[in-house]
């Protein structure tokens, strides 16, 4: 299955592919990156959630993009569309390794994800469920210019974890984006 390819000015959004779980399976080991994410995973564990967001592409024709440094061609993360059976809302999520956390990455790759959700896919709204606690996420959801709707609840087996909804409109997003 081919799809979208996204290119910004230092990074590709394109769809997970098989060769991308190293990176994955980097990210969902680490226990700070998967504090507010579920907790860590083991490496099986991962190749399945990985095997899900694709085939969400096939099945839903979005989900999370793999997130690929240019320059290096390295995996950064998963950025994108997002929103499983029973999701509060049409959500543009984000993740990446730490060591490319504060380059701005997330962010680069965020916008491109919701122009893309706003463009392509015709969504009147987006969301980001965010821990309270989680400051990065938040901060970087505040970047975006989404604002705190207040708690929402995630469908099992996440409906113990506490988060909010943060978001903004299409009409706020283009407006925001000139």
């Amino acid at each position: 299955m081919s799809g979208p390819v996204l290119t910004t000015e230092r990074l590709v959004l394109r769809l997970p592919e098989a060769g991308d779980l190293d990176g994955f399976a980097t990210f969902a080991a680490d226990a700070e990156t998967m504090r507010h994410l579920g907790g860590v995973k083991t490496r099986s564990e991962v190749w399945r959630s990985l095997c899900e967001m694709r085939g969400a592409w096939e099945i839903r024709g979005f989900a999370m993009f793999s997130v690929i440094e240019r320059a290096t061609g390295r995996w950064v993360g998963r950025i994108g569309p997002w929103q499983p059976e029973g999701w509060p809302g049409t959500e543009v999520g984000w993740g990446v390794l730490p060591e490319f956390a504060g380059r701005g990455y997330a962010y680069e790759a965020a916008v491109a994800a919701m122009d893309y959700a706003v463009e392509v896919l015709g969504w009147d709204d987006i969301c980001h469920t965010i821990a309270p606690d989680n400051h990065r996420s938040i901060a970087l959801a505040e970047r975006l210019g989404s604002v705190n709707r207040g708690p929402t609840q995630l469908p099992p087996p996440l409906e113990a974890f506490p988060v909010d909804n943060w978001g903004q409109s299409t009409e706020a997003w283009r407006a925001r984006r000139g």
